[in-house]
């Protein structure tokens, strides 16, 4: 699947990063940066995953958005 994946990156040139998966029981989170959902759906396209729903993160919290508050 990583392969596959990278494979459909090299083709949208840079225009999507892929960051990181989570793996649970019966679905695959994805971490993607790019300029809009229509590029994460692109690659979903082009590299045969299902991209079902594409969600925007706002904001990104840890332990430290504690600390450093």
């Amino acid at each position: 699947a990583a392969e596959t994946s990278n494979d459909a990156l090299a083709k949208l040139a840079g225009k999507v990063q892929w960051v990181q998966s989570f793996v649970v029981a019966d679905k695959t989170f994805c971490i993607y940066l790019a300029e809009d959902e229509d590029l994460v759906q692109e690659h979903a396209r082009i590299s045969g995953f299902p991209a079902n729903k594409v969600t925007e993160v706002r904001q990104v919290i840890s332990p430290m958005t504690a600390v450093a508050g």
